[in-house]
């Protein structure tokens, strides 16, 4: 039997009549409810919800319990609703890591190979990063670090300078809550394992849209880091450049190869679809 649909609600997704007995009306419900918060309205309260789907507040109100519960929506003040962390971590995890490894890998590749140091491509998954593309030095030499990361490695965010970069650009609410439930575990010497420091380090790469990394992770692994923007200005991933401080300094990565890394970032954006002047700031 055809599931029953509102009018409204029809229209709003464009479902035609289905037949398939599996079909799940609640789930298809549900996801018009996320589907509901966008960039221009975030903030919905029931009412809202209700009379843009047609459905009835009850019911309404009962799904969106259920999605708050499950993490995908949270409740502020004057019962109002936005979307919580777990869709931002769904919305990440949707984002092909193929097609952005296919948009970053030969500028990666390139970058690596003028610089002489590993290259790699992350996102942000919770407190931790997740590698996407690793570049290999592709000249003999010391130049990288022991342990560098493969491709599916996760790393804590707070403690890489790729971390920081994609953990500054994440909205302030979903910030919070991230490091709110994170231990800042000392890696190496300088890890930063006061949670004010951490949030001075981030205001600042976050105006900079750059981080460093100085024997956080590791000792004698220095990085530096820039964002990957797509078409609406959202910091989606990002690139860093690693090396050993026995090799270069921190101060010598960020000045002679800084730029670099940050004029290939911005090349990989505009692959993405941004454009500098959509972003607000740049």
């Amino acid at each position: 039997m055809s599931p029953r649909v509102s009018t409204s609600y029809a229209d709003t997704w464009k479902i035609p009549e289905l037949a398939e007995p599996r079909y799940s009306q609640s789930l298809e419900r549900g996801l018009a409810i996320l589907e509901c918060f966008t960039p221009e309205r975030p903030v919905h309260g029931i009412a809202d919800i209700a009379t843009e789907l047609g459905m009835s507040r009850p019911s309404t109100h009962r799904y969106m319990s259920t999605l708050v519960a499950l993490g995908y929506l949270e409740q502020g003040a004057r019962r109002k609703y936005r979307l919580a962390l777990r869709v931002t971590r769904l919305g990440m995890s949707a984002l092909s890591s193929t097609d952005l490894r296919e948009h970053a890998h030969a500028d990666l590749r390139e970058l690596s190979r003028r610089a002489g140091f590993p290259v790699s491509l992350a996102i942000l998954d919770g407190p931790d990063v997740i590698y996407r593309d690793v570049v290999r030095r592709l000249r003999r030499g010391p130049g990288g670090t022991e342990g560098e990361p493969e491709i599916g490695a996760a790393l804590p965010a707070h403690c890489v300078a790729i971390g920081k970069v994609l953990l500054a650009h994440v909205p302030d609410r979903e910030r919070k809550s991230v490091l709110a439930d994170t231990k800042l575990t000392r890696r190496a010497p300088n890890t930063i394992t006061a949670r004010a420091a951490l949030n001075e380090e981030l205001a600042h790469v976050r105006e900079e849209a750059f981080a460093v990394e100085d024997e956080e992770l590791a000792p004698g692994r220095i990085a530096i880091a820039a964002p990957l923007r797509d078409h609406t200005g959202e910091v989606i991933a990002a690139i860093d450049m690693s090396a050993s401080a026995a090799v270069i300094s921190l101060a010598e990565l960020v000045d002679a190869l800084g730029p670099h890394l940050v004029a290939t970032a911005d090349h990989v954006s505009a692959r993405l679809g941004h454009r500098r002047e959509n972003a607000s700031g740049d």
